[in-house]
């Protein structure tokens, strides 16, 4: 059985409604890395954002529908890094250019705890869990098309796949560099290593 993904009720279109819509997922996120997913609740994100949680219903069923939406807006600085990777590639330097990106999305995590709280609570449930998946893949397609001037002797259907193992293998690596006890410079370090061997050796297998 394919699972639910998981999107707001509706999405405002004039902008008092854009205002409510976006304070609620910035008292929101504020209240999940404060609390943690398991006592995160609709009722003390209307509470904070001092409006109706009759108003919070009318956008968002849930509290897992609300961390899928912040998984969103947090897929957004990245969707923003990848456009800018991609015009600068073909390039010689290109591996310049992924230490860059790397260091860009390091400081995404270290700048903003909040993005390690959103992507632990999507990881909750089989919905959440596929959502996530979808916002992942979308920022996989744009990988797979940065990707190819770099892995021209690749057939499409292998740079799809190895768009999405980066693209897991790149959050799950930034998440673990911030976790309690470990050391961030020496994990990105080992990212960087293992980003670059793995494309440097996609045209020669």
């Amino acid at each position: 059985m394919t699972a639910e993904i998981l999107e707001p009720r509706r999405r405002p279109t004039q902008e008092r409604s854009h205002k409510k819509f976006d304070h609620l997922l910035l008292v929101a996120r504020e209240l999940l890395l404060e609390v943690g997913f398991e006592s995160f609740t609709c009722e003390e994100v209307a509470h904070r954002a001092e409006l109706p949680i009759g108003t919070l219903y009318q956008f968002f069923q849930n509290k897992y529908v609300i961390v899928c939406e912040l998984d969103r807006v947090d897929a957004v600085a990245v969707r923003q890094e990848l456009h800018s990777f991609a015009e600068a590639i073909p390039s010689l330097d290109w591996l310049k250019f992924l230490d860059r990106f790397i260091d860009h999305m390091a400081a995404l995590w270290v700048n903003d705890p909040s993005r390690r709280a959103v992507w632990l609570a999507v990881q909750s449930t089989p919905a959440t869990r596929a959502t996530a998946a979808v916002t992942e893949r979308e920022l996989a397609g744009e990988v797979a098309r940065a990707l190819a001037p770099l892995t021209p002797g690749t057939p499409r259907e292998r740079r799809t796949i190895m768009a999405e193992v980066l693209v897991h293998v790149v959050y799950s690596m930034l998440n673990f560099s911030i976790r309690d006890g470990q050391e961030h410079s020496e994990s990105i370090i080992e990212l960087k290593r293992l980003l670059a061997a793995y494309l440097l050796s996609a045209e020669r297998t």
